[in-house]
């Protein structure tokens, strides 16, 4: 793959990129209603591929929060064109690296020293390059290890791609009005935690030391003595990535047991720890030779307040879904109604995330579940589209719920598309025992 030997850092430079990407996209929508005049019965297909490739091939250069809201649009399967899934799914694990020079002076720039003085070995050629950093194989006293090395700027240019995005995700979300902005905060909040590698550092000790006591799931060990705030070592973990791993397996027993461990381990986070891993993308999972599952990169870690964690799953329990008086109490104090909403925006959202919910949490509703029914995905991609159609809910205020829904849904969201992949069933209450 072409490596990358300049960043664009400053905001003339990625705004101008952006906006070339912008230009780009323009085009290819007059394209498509020239030809839409001629030929009626023409699809979007061919405009989102277009599209889709533009906004990347755009966005994988910039790096950063740019490509990171790209990653994370990728996990929204149910809700987005198949063109924009794939190819924003790259950015996961597949986009250009740092060319070896760059390398080796963001190293020396953030560590003092090059690596070559610190490793007893140091390839400069990235194995995995993602949206934030990329991965190094180095060697020290006979140890394999992963040197993760952040892209320069990345840091210092969050705010300003983030202010450059949220006019097209204001369009894209409907969110109208100045509380729009708690969301936008939430996920720069998030963002500059995870340019943040001593934060990273010491959250995935505090996980490891947690949930190392999951069954068939295990961690790298981490190393403070080679890691910095722009750059964190741990051991090199062997394995395929689990969307590989996918593809190639056909042992139902090893996938319910690779499945388990991935549920119980976010269970787990989410009812006892009350901080989840809240970026579930295949690029963070491995499975060993063992079959076991290796969990990688607690960059962006989710801190669940008890004020949104009690209605939150209280909403699990049928008897409040399917009780209206409990389900509107539920639905206020996750500000997802409010005391300034009209009757006609009260019984619309109502309508809405009754149907949302009574959907979502399927899982929850018996001891047992089966994430290779189809039946329960196409459900969720047939909602997805009433939504789309909906021409209501772009009438009405799309700022609907706390700010922590951003990050726990893309939580569920990521961890159903991990478990469908897998085809796992699972014991819904089986974390309970490690508590």
């Amino acid at each position: 793959m072409k490596t990358i030997d300049y960043i664009p850092t400053s905001k003339i430079e990625r705004a101008t990129k952006l906006v070339q990407t912008g230009a780009k996209v323009g085009v290819n929508y007059l394209k498509y209603y020239g030809e839409k005049m001629v030929n009626s019965d023409l699809t979007r297909d061919k405009l989102n591929e277009d599209n889709a490739e533009d906004i990347y091939d755009g966005l994988k250069s910039l790096k950063g929060s740019a490509l990171k809201v790209a990653q994370m649009l990728s996990m929204d399967k149910s809700f987005l064109p198949q063109a924009y899934v794939e190819k924003f799914s790259l950015s996961q694990f597949s986009v250009p690296p740092l060319s070896a020079p760059l390398v080796l002076k963001t190293f020396k720039t953030n560590f003092g020293k090059t690596p070559y003085e610190i490793f007893d070995e140091f390839n400069a050629e990235s194995k995995n390059a993602a949206s934030i950093g990329q991965v190094h194989i180095a060697v020290k006293d006979g140890k394999k290890l992963a040197v993760k090395i952040q892209y320069p700027g990345v840091a210092n240019s969050i705010s300003s791609d983030l202010a450059m995005v949220k006019p097209i995700a204001i369009r894209m979300f409907n969110l109208q009005g100045k509380d729009s902005d708690k969301y936008f905060k939430e996920v720069e909040d998030k963002l500059v935690e995870e340019t943040n590698y001593l934060l990273e550092l010491k959250q995935s000790r505090e996980v490891v030391a947690a949930c190392e006591k999951i069954q068939n799931l295990v961690f790298p060990e981490y190393y403070p003595e080679f890691s910095s705030e722009k750059i964190i070592t741990m051991d090199w973990m062997s394995g395929k990535h689990l969307s590989e791993f996918t593809k190639i397996n056909t042992n139902l027993e090893v996938a319910n047991k690779i499945g388990q461990a991935l549920w119980d381990f976010y269970m787990y986070q989410i009812h006892v720890l009350k901080k989840v891993h809240a970026d579930p993308h295949p690029g963070n999972f491995l499975v060993n030779d063992e079959n076991q599952l290796v969990a990688l990169d607690f960059g962006c870690m989710k801190q669940i307040p008890t004020d949104f964690y009690t209605p939150y799953f209280e909403l699990i329990d049928k008897k409040v879904i399917n009780n209206t008086k409990l389900f509107n109490a539920k639905l206020f104090e996750l500000e997802i109604l409010r005391v300034d909403d009209s009757a006609a925006e009260v019984a619309y959202f109502t309508e809405l995330f009754h149907d949302l919910l009574s959907l979502f949490t399927k899982p929850f509703q018996a001891e047992t579940f089966d994430f290779s029914d189809e039946s329960f995905f196409e459900s969720i991609a047939a909602l997805g589209e009433r939504f789309s159609k909906d021409t209501n809910l772009r009438k009405m205020n799309g700022n609907r719920g706390s700010k922590h829904f951003i990050y726990m849904n893309r939580t569920f969201f990521g961890l159903y598309n991990l478990m469908f992949d897998l085809k796992a069933q699972i014991v819904v209450n089986e974390y309970q025992k490690y508590k």
